[in-house]
Protein backbone atom coordinates (compact mmCIF):
# COMPACT_ATOMS: atom_id res chain seq x y z
CA UNK A 1 0.00 0.00 0.00
CA UNK A 2 1.59 3.36 -1.01
CA UNK A 3 2.34 5.83 1.75
CA UNK A 4 0.10 8.86 1.98
CA UNK A 5 1.94 12.17 1.63
CA UNK A 6 2.07 14.14 4.86
CA UNK A 7 -0.39 17.01 4.55
CA UNK A 8 1.45 19.24 7.03
CA UNK A 9 4.74 19.22 5.09
CA UNK A 10 4.33 22.13 2.67
CA UNK A 11 6.44 22.28 -0.49
CA UNK A 12 7.86 25.67 -1.51
CA UNK A 13 7.80 26.84 -5.12
CA UNK A 14 10.75 25.78 -7.28
CA UNK A 15 13.80 28.02 -7.12
CA UNK A 16 17.05 28.71 -5.31
CA UNK A 17 16.94 29.73 -1.66
CA UNK A 18 19.63 30.79 0.85
CA UNK A 19 19.63 29.94 4.54
CA UNK A 20 18.47 32.77 6.80
CA UNK A 21 21.11 32.55 9.54
CA UNK A 22 19.09 34.62 12.04
CA UNK A 23 15.94 32.55 11.46
CA UNK A 24 17.61 29.14 11.78
CA UNK A 25 18.63 27.13 14.85
CA UNK A 26 20.66 23.98 15.48
CA UNK A 27 19.90 22.71 18.99
CA UNK A 28 20.90 19.36 20.47
CA UNK A 29 20.50 17.20 23.54
CA UNK A 30 22.94 14.52 24.67
CA UNK A 31 24.02 12.88 27.92
CA UNK A 32 27.06 13.10 30.17
CA UNK A 33 28.44 11.04 33.09
CA UNK A 34 27.37 7.61 31.86
CA UNK A 35 23.95 8.90 30.81
CA UNK A 36 23.03 10.34 34.21
CA UNK A 37 22.94 14.01 33.17
CA UNK A 38 21.22 15.60 30.19
CA UNK A 39 23.21 18.23 28.30
CA UNK A 40 21.56 20.78 26.00
CA UNK A 41 23.43 22.95 23.55
CA UNK A 42 23.54 24.69 20.21
CA UNK A 43 25.59 25.21 17.09
CA UNK A 44 25.33 28.14 14.68
CA UNK A 45 24.79 27.69 10.96
CA UNK A 46 27.17 29.77 8.84
CA UNK A 47 25.60 29.23 5.43
CA UNK A 48 23.41 27.08 3.28
CA UNK A 49 21.31 26.75 0.16
CA UNK A 50 18.23 24.88 -0.94
CA UNK A 51 17.39 24.28 -4.57
CA UNK A 52 13.73 23.34 -4.81
CA UNK A 53 13.12 21.34 -7.98
CA UNK A 54 10.08 20.19 -9.90
CA UNK A 55 9.39 17.47 -8.95
CA UNK A 56 10.22 18.39 -5.35
CA UNK A 57 11.86 14.97 -4.74
CA UNK A 58 14.82 16.18 -6.84
CA UNK A 59 15.45 19.14 -4.51
CA UNK A 60 18.79 19.56 -2.74
CA UNK A 61 19.90 21.14 0.52
CA UNK A 62 23.39 22.05 1.73
CA UNK A 63 24.12 23.55 5.15
CA UNK A 64 27.40 24.59 6.76
CA UNK A 65 27.73 24.76 10.55
CA UNK A 66 30.47 26.63 12.41
CA UNK A 67 32.04 23.85 14.50
CA UNK A 68 33.54 26.37 16.97
CA UNK A 69 30.03 27.67 17.72
CA UNK A 70 29.40 24.61 19.95
CA UNK A 71 27.77 25.98 23.13
CA UNK A 72 26.31 24.46 26.30
CA UNK A 73 25.71 26.08 29.69
CA UNK A 74 29.25 24.97 30.72
CA UNK A 75 32.04 27.00 29.04
CA UNK A 76 34.76 24.63 30.27
CA UNK A 77 33.00 21.69 28.58
CA UNK A 78 32.63 23.75 25.41
CA UNK A 79 36.37 24.40 25.31
CA UNK A 80 37.11 20.66 25.65
CA UNK A 81 34.60 19.74 22.92
CA UNK A 82 36.17 22.30 20.55
CA UNK A 83 39.66 20.88 21.29
CA UNK A 84 41.46 18.16 19.27
CA UNK A 85 39.99 15.59 21.68
CA UNK A 86 36.52 16.02 20.08
CA UNK A 87 35.76 18.44 17.22
CA UNK A 88 39.25 19.87 16.66
CA UNK A 89 37.75 23.13 15.42
CA UNK A 90 41.12 24.73 14.65
CA UNK A 91 41.81 22.06 12.00
CA UNK A 92 38.17 21.35 11.07
CA UNK A 93 36.23 24.62 11.34
CA UNK A 94 33.04 23.45 9.64
CA UNK A 95 30.48 20.67 9.81
CA UNK A 96 28.54 20.12 6.59
CA UNK A 97 25.28 18.48 5.60
CA UNK A 98 24.57 17.67 1.95
CA UNK A 99 21.25 16.09 1.06
CA UNK A 100 21.10 13.00 -1.12
CA UNK A 101 17.37 12.23 -1.13
CA UNK A 102 14.01 13.73 -0.18
CA UNK A 103 10.95 11.50 0.11
CA UNK A 104 8.41 14.09 1.25
CA UNK A 105 9.05 13.52 4.96
CA UNK A 106 12.68 12.45 5.44
CA UNK A 107 15.65 14.39 4.07
CA UNK A 108 18.54 11.93 3.83
CA UNK A 109 22.05 13.23 3.46
CA UNK A 110 25.71 13.08 4.35
CA UNK A 111 27.00 14.74 7.51
CA UNK A 112 30.73 15.48 7.56
CA UNK A 113 32.57 16.12 10.82
CA UNK A 114 36.39 16.18 11.03
CA UNK A 115 36.60 14.89 7.44
CA UNK A 116 34.52 11.81 8.32
CA UNK A 117 31.21 11.44 6.50
CA UNK A 118 28.23 9.43 7.71
CA UNK A 119 24.63 9.24 6.49
CA UNK A 120 21.95 10.98 8.54
CA UNK A 121 18.17 11.24 8.22
CA UNK A 122 16.41 14.50 9.04
CA UNK A 123 12.75 13.84 9.77
CA UNK A 124 10.76 16.93 8.85
CA UNK A 125 8.08 17.48 11.48
CA UNK A 126 6.51 20.66 10.11
CA UNK A 127 6.97 23.30 7.46
CA UNK A 128 5.50 26.59 6.36
CA UNK A 129 5.73 28.43 3.07
CA UNK A 130 5.14 32.06 2.14
CA UNK A 131 5.74 34.02 -1.05
CA UNK A 132 9.53 34.34 -0.75
CA UNK A 133 10.62 31.87 1.93
CA UNK A 134 9.99 28.59 3.66
CA UNK A 135 10.72 27.24 7.12
CA UNK A 136 11.11 23.60 8.08
CA UNK A 137 11.55 21.98 11.48
CA UNK A 138 13.26 18.61 11.67
CA UNK A 139 14.74 16.14 14.11
CA UNK A 140 17.74 13.88 13.72
CA UNK A 141 19.85 11.50 15.77
CA UNK A 142 23.60 11.62 15.14
CA UNK A 143 26.03 8.93 16.27
CA UNK A 144 29.27 10.72 17.14
CA UNK A 145 31.22 7.43 17.14
CA UNK A 146 30.22 6.82 13.48
CA UNK A 147 31.66 10.27 12.72
CA UNK A 148 35.01 9.48 14.30
CA UNK A 149 34.45 11.53 17.48
CA UNK A 150 35.37 8.71 19.85
CA UNK A 151 36.87 10.35 22.95
CA UNK A 152 35.68 9.35 26.43
CA UNK A 153 33.18 6.66 25.51
CA UNK A 154 30.78 6.17 28.38
CA UNK A 155 31.50 9.52 30.04
CA UNK A 156 30.13 11.38 27.03
CA UNK A 157 26.92 10.33 25.31
CA UNK A 158 27.23 8.49 22.02
CA UNK A 159 24.18 10.10 20.42
CA UNK A 160 23.17 13.70 19.92
CA UNK A 161 19.49 14.33 19.31
CA UNK A 162 19.02 17.42 17.14
CA UNK A 163 16.05 19.76 16.84
CA UNK A 164 16.55 21.94 13.78
CA UNK A 165 14.77 24.95 12.40
CA UNK A 166 15.84 26.10 8.95
CA UNK A 167 14.44 29.19 7.27
CA UNK A 168 15.35 29.66 3.61
CA UNK A 169 14.74 32.87 1.64
CA UNK A 170 14.43 33.04 -2.14
CA UNK A 171 17.54 34.44 -3.83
Amino acid sequence: MPAEPMSDIASPPPGRYVLDLEGSTVAFTTTHLFGLHRVRGTFTASGGTAVVADPVERSTVEVVIDAASFRTPTPMRDQVVRSPMYLDTDRHPTITFTSTRWDGRVLTGDLTVREVTSPVDLTVTESSVDADSFTARATARVDRIALGVTATRGMTGRYLDFDLTARFVRE
